[in-house]
């Protein structure tokens, strides 16, 4: 399979599942009224020949699809400029409202010349692999240790479980207390400019990473919209997530581009991946999670870690609880997914690690940020319409028998 063959692969799975046709609930479930932006991006790793990669985009203005012209070296997307999200003086995500009018809004250019625009959704809770590659670094500066005790909201616990917590239960106070340490650190600081310095962007862009932003947080460890950061200030998009992705995966290919270089040391490196592991949202690209929920659509086949089993039918993540079966589903299951979610109402995002569970032998990465959060659910306990988990499959499907070939025998 060849760069562009995956390309196309990817357009068709998209266009395959009808996103326009997403009934939307502030449309009264009527469809949505622009088609929904997807950002999609898969990094292949045949086991014989070298990485294969594509990303590839949709939008109102982009229904059919558009491919990211990426070089030989996997360098940064050459044909997009890509445009940081936007709200409003109320804090308002109003890209995403129903009759919202594109060409009203002064929109600013977060990395590219184009010729094509496309704007980046905000990533939701997927920034929180930011936050934990952020903490790693400073780990392995010197500037704090995993098991240094940091107290915030009048808890006092070690900087390994807040971040434990941040990226396995996706909590927003252990991503707070991380965020307004990452401060005091000088990691990161209050500017919102696009040009103004933060160690954490710098380390990014050296590496090329130039659409991954933490800007705007507060030093008592605000990062939301209500805070004058969030939407418009916290940038990912998916090509830039999955070459992340790709610093932190032991079994990759080296990474190729030009300032390419590992962002943390062997040790942070693997605990932050040993949580990525263990994350139990499994509801978006993978939807173990919510297996018992009626119209169940599986996505890509991946277990569910067993520490979110809760008796032999329900599944329990934080304060969430579903009904399921974490031993069975696990049976079945064909691969592993070390990933991150994230969703709000406007946004549902999912990034990670895709290896296969013996005898499978699939390895890739895949990076996910749309506009279709809970508003586009099918009922209150999911968190993006069925046909996230639906692209996951076929994104799967479409990789299993290229990367698993039938042996040959002579």
């Amino acid at each position: 399979m060849t760069h562009d063959q995956l390309a196309q692969a990817l357009l068709q799975a998209v266009r395959s599942l009808d996103f326009g046709s997403t009934a939307d609930a502030h449309r009264q479930g009527q469809p949505v009224q622009a088609f929904p932006s997807i950002d999609l991006a898969v990094v292949a790793f045949p086991a014989r020949s070298a990485a294969v990669w594509a990303n590839v985009l949709f939008s109102r203005e982009h229904p059919q699809g558009v491919v990211a012209h990426i070089d030989s070296s996997a360098g940064s997307v050459r044909n997009i400029r890509f445009l940081a999200d936007i709200r409003d003086a109320q804090g308002v995500s109003v890209a995403w409202l129903p009759q919202a009018d594109w060409g009203q809004w002064p929109w600013r250019t977060l990395a590219g010349v184009g010729p094509l625009d496309m704007v980046a959704p905000y990533p939701a809770s997927l920034l929180k692999l930011m936050v934990a590659v952020g903490v790693g670094m400073a780990v392995d500066w010197g500037l704090c240790r995993w098991d240094q005790p940091w107290p915030f909201a009048q808890q006092v616990r070690t900087i390994a479980q807040w971040g434990e917590d941040m990226i396995v239960t996706s909590s927003n106070e252990a991503t707070s207390a991380l965020v307004a340490l990452l401060h005091v650190l000088g990691l990161i600081n209050e500017q919102a400019d696009p040009g103004a310095h933060h160690a954490l962007h710098h380390a990014f862009e050296t590496r090329g990473l130039l659409t991954l932003r933490l800007a705007g947080t507060r030093k008592a460890g605000g990062w939301g919209n209500a805070v004058g950061s969030g939407v418009g200030q916290i940038q990912m998009t998916a090509w830039d997530t999955a070459r992340l992705l790709w610093l932190l995966d032991p079994r990759a290919a080296v990474a190729p581009w030009p300032g390419a270089s590992p962002l943390l040391s062997p040790a942070s490196r693997d605990r932050v991946l040993s949580w990525l592991a263990d994350q139990g949202l499994h509801e978006i690209l993978s939807s173990g999670l919510l297996q018992g929920l009626p119209g169940h659509q599986g996505g890509i086949p991946a277990q569910v870690p067993s520490r979110w089993r809760h008796g032999p039918d329900t599944i329990q993540v934080g304060e969430r609880h579903f009904p399921g079966d974490v031993q069975g589903w696990n049976e079945r299951a064909q691969v592993t997914f070390w990933h991150k979610t994230g969703t709000t109402e406007n946004y549902a995002s999912d990034a990670g690690i895709v290896q296969g569970v013996r005898p499978h032998r699939r390895h890739y990465l895949v990076a996910l940020l749309t506009n279709l959060g809970t508003r586009y659910a099918p009922e209150p306990r999911c968190a993006t319409t069925w046909r996230i988990p639906r692209l996951g499959a076929a994104i799967d499907a479409i990789l299993k028998p290229w990367l698993e070939p039938e042996e040959t025998t002579s």
